[in-house]
């Protein structure tokens, strides 16, 4: 990709077995944004982080394969987010206690790259969200948010008429929004459930809050958002595997059932 932004807008995933190095690293003018975290074991070792002991030993324990720590999204919070870099050895001990001794377990870390500098703009429902960036430069959309957020927004007061204050979100507002203004030097689009569908119940108004940032790339790509690239060890963002691709989708299932 040509700049820096089409770099930072990209789901990295990285994983690292028990006994090795975790490395988490940033292009230059964005630091580390963790989106998600999983530490246990939900597939046996024979599809990922082949088992240290001997043959012979292993055969005597029994692997646990539901087996998933709680606190692994709030270390990987504590040890990197907002930073350019992070790197550890990953071992039970850094989460608390070990929830299947004996069964070797794998830590893996989706994160973005969030820009140091960027701009953040709302439209209540049905109202008009421009953007725009001076001339030479062209808009990155960081991300979107189309619903209702536990916090309420002052610019766009609720009035939910008795109902409870429950968040909803569209799940395809970002990549609406990509498609919509990734790469252009501005754009325009109606926050209304005609563009985004309506994530919430009927009669609590909802507002569109983007968060992008303005590149002075002439030719910025566009972003694939429904991707988890890999890293390999220089930190460059690679095809996933099949393997891992699998994995993502026993992880996505296993989050859900949760």
């Amino acid at each position: 990709f040509a700049g820096y932004i089409s770099q930072a807008l990209k789901n990295y995933t990285d994983h690292a077995c028990d006994g090795e190095y975790v490395s988490l690293r940033c292009p230059h003018r964005t630091t580390i944004s963790i989106q998600s975290s999983f530490y246990g074991r939900i597939v046996p070792s024979h599809q990922m982080c082949p088992s240290r002991y001997p043959h012979s030993y292993a055969t005597l324990i029994k692997e646990d394969v539901a087996c998933s720590v709680g606190t692994s999204l709030q270390k990987m919070l504590d040890e990197c987010q907002d930073r350019r870099s992070c790197q550890f050895l990953v071992n039970s001990r850094l989460f608390g206690t070990d929830p299947c001794p004996g069964t070797g377990k794998y830590l893996i870390v989706w994160y973005k790259c969030r820009p140091n500098e960027y701009k953040s703009k709302v439209a209540c429902e049905d109202d008009k969200l421009r953007l725009s960036c001076k001339k030479n430069m062209v808009i990155a959309i960081y991300s979107a948010i189309f619903g209702k957020t536990q916090g309420g927004n002052l610019e766009c007061p609720y009035q939910t008429l008795g109902m409870p204050m429950i968040e909803c979100q569209s799940a395809t507002a970002l990549q609406l929004m990509i498609k919509r203004c990734h790469g252009k030097r501005s754009c325009s689009i109606y926050a209304s459930t005609y563009e985004f569908g309506d994530p919430c119940y009927p009669g609590i108004r909802k507002h569109l809050n983007v968060i992008y940032t303005c590149d002075n790339t002439p030719f910025l790509l566009p972003v694939d958002e429904t991707q988890l690239p890999a890293l390999n060890s220089s930190m460059e963002p690679v095809g996933v595997s099949t393997e891992m691709a699998l994995l993502s989708n026993i992880l996505a299932a296993y989050a859900f059932i949760t």
